[in-house]
């Protein structure tokens, strides 16, 4: 089995920076792509970050948000500055594996975190 777990969501002041982290475990035989998604109320779900042969990054983040990764931890990070309430939303970690040798790849999803940007 593979597990997701984030941490770092919160309440945050607009301004704010909050960090974000999510580690990866259990059965990974090849990691290839880590990232972010988040999702608010009545709206799907949209791509904020993600890394592996190639990094990019939703517009509306771009110079603001920060992604990375330790492959050793296989974990991804997510530093979030100057954060807007239009940030607000639950923020999933997501991770594109291989978990055997013999299986194919797929997408993993961690349980979501809540970040709240408000005054």
């Amino acid at each position: 089995q593979v597990q997701l777990v984030e941490s770092g969501g919160g309440l945050v002041q607009p301004g704010g920076s909050l960090r974000l982290s999510c580690a990866a475990s259990g059965s990974i035989f090849r990691l290839y792509v880590m990232g972010w998604f988040r999702q608010t109320p009545g709206k799907p779900r949209e791509l904020v970050a993600r890394t592996g042969n190639y990094t990019d990054y939703n517009d509306s983040v771009k110079g603001r948000f920060t992604i990375s990764r330790d492959n050793a931890k296989n974990t991804v990070y997510l530093q979030m500055n100057a954060l807007k309430p239009e940030d607000t939303a639950v923020y999933y970690c997501y991770a594109d594996l291989q978990p055997y040798s013999h299986s194919v790849a797929d997408d993993y999803w961690g349980q979501g975190t809540q970040v709240t940007v408000s005054s």
